[in-house]
């Protein structure tokens, strides 16, 4: 337990240190711990995008465990445990094998830092290389990597993928990846690689112009896997932007095929078994109401919710967010379907304050009140709020927060990436 100590205070200063774009550090990683031949042999599923990656990977995931095959999956940031970002076979990395993974990294992090300090791994890049070390060493049949933020300065970018995936460009991130969709599109643009093949999700004309002239220049086969009209595959999530990510998953899929063969009834299954948490998740609660949490948080998140919004008739509707371009959009989304409104500022150090969200908001056509995340979900299975349905919205941050609670797990920060200003 000492070592655990350990590594868990290491971890804490590494998170503490913040993360930053930037592709030379996990290279240096995966160089010293030999990750490119311990990785040799497992396809790798790279997907990308502003909205619905996480969504994509998971449909990946379940139908290749339809398969019967292992699996190895890696998203982020997690909801309630650091394990979440590292799945085998659907599973969350238990804390003792995280831990001993990381444990093991450690020594040749140091090493690194020690010796040319610029070098020196991020939190977020340690996780990606714990990540690659445990599909490698559980010999998983394929592995499904979420881009953390943007793609081209990615930690995950130093893959050898079989397939791309882009599922969605739009404005979010903008400090970091740019004021435009045009100049998004082309960081995440950066996942592609010379003669690759790549699928598109719905992109906007002028993001996938900038993501079919890179993929010219790279001789990267582009596959459109749902254009409008399309018939949509179904799939075990709500949304019909889910079942543009369904969509998106089996052309990945498909495309993957001669390394990982693909039956149509079990990829179809497969669709329909997936469990991807704060994806507009229903839950019951103790005094037999329902709650439904999602974790959109920005501008083209918010165009997805309404429509689900709408459908439920005017309910309460828990708001938090981290960042006013992120806010305003969900904001006015939620205002013009709910019946309640309660602000809330998630366990984040990004959270955006209640006043600056009463601000956003503006007036409302209905009552809308401050309220506190553990007031309105004092006790496991219970919630506080009025209404039902109860709807929360907003952040990751708080979906985790509030799933964690309803499971009697505290919200903790020492977990979650800092991303810093960029430079």
């Amino acid at each position: 337990m000492d070592g655990h100590r350990a590594t868990l205070a290491w971890l804490t200063d590494l998170r503490a240190g913040g993360s930053r774009l930037g592709i030379e550090r996990m290279r240096a990683l995966a160089a010293a711990l030999d990750l490119g031949p311990r990785l040799a042999g497992i396809p790798v599923l790279h997907v990308a995008g502003t909205n619905g990656k996480g969504s994509t990977c998971a449909l990946i995931e379940s139908v290749q465990r339809a398969h019967g095959r292992r699996t190895g999956l890696y998203t982020s940031p997690h909801l309630i445990r650091l394990g979440e970002r590292v799945r085998l076979d659907g599973s969350p990395l238990p804390d003792d094998d995280l831990l001993a993974l990381a444990a093991r990294i450690r020594p040749a992090a140091e090493r690194l830092a020690a010796a040319t300090p610029e070098l020196a791994p991020t939190f977020f890049e340690l996780m990606t290389a714990l990540a690659f070390l445990a599909f490698a060493e559980a010999g998983v049949d394929v592995a499904i990597l979420e881009t953390g933020l943007g793609g081209r300065l990615d930690a995950t970018n130093v893959c050898q993928p079989a397939v791309t995936a882009i599922t969605s460009i739009g404005l979010d991130h903008q400090d970091h990846l740019g004021e435009t969709r045009e100049l998004i599109a082309a960081e995440k643009a950066g996942i592609l690689k010379p003669g690759i093949p790549c699928v598109l999700g719905r992109l906007p004309p002028e993001a996938e112009r900038v993501v079919r002239a890179r993929a010219a220049e790279l001789g990267c086969p582009v596959h459109l896997a749902a254009p409008a009209g399309a018939d949509l595959p179904e799939v075990g999530l709500e949304g019909e932007h889910q079942r543009v990510n369904g969509a998106v998953a089996l052309r990945v899929c498909g495309l993957a095929s001669a390394v990982l063969p693909i039956d149509a009834a079990r990829a179809r299954a497969g669709l329909l078994k997936v469990d991807w948490p704060a994806r507009w998740q229903r839950l019951g609660l103790a005094d037999g109401r329902q709650l439904i949490v999602d974790a959109s948080h920005n501008e083209e998140g918010a165009r997805m919710l309404e429509p689900l919004l709408a459908a439920l008739g005017r309910p309460t509707v828990v708001v938090g967010a981290t960042g006013s371009n992120r806010a305003q959009p969900l904001l006015a989304a939620v205002a013009r379907h709910a019946g309640r409104i309660l602000l809330v500022e998630p366990s984040s150090e990004r959270a955006t304050p209640l006043a600056e969200l009463e601000r956003l908001l503006g007036p409302a056509t209905c009552p809308v009140v401050r309220a506190r995340v553990a007031d309105l979900f004092p006790a496991p299975g219970v919630c506080a709020a009025p209404g039902d349905p109860v709807v929360v919205v907003g952040s990751l941050y708080l979906a985790g927060e509030v799933l964690g609670r309803l499971r009697g797990i505290p919200p903790s920060l020492d977990w979650q990436d800092r991303l810093l200003p960029p430079r």
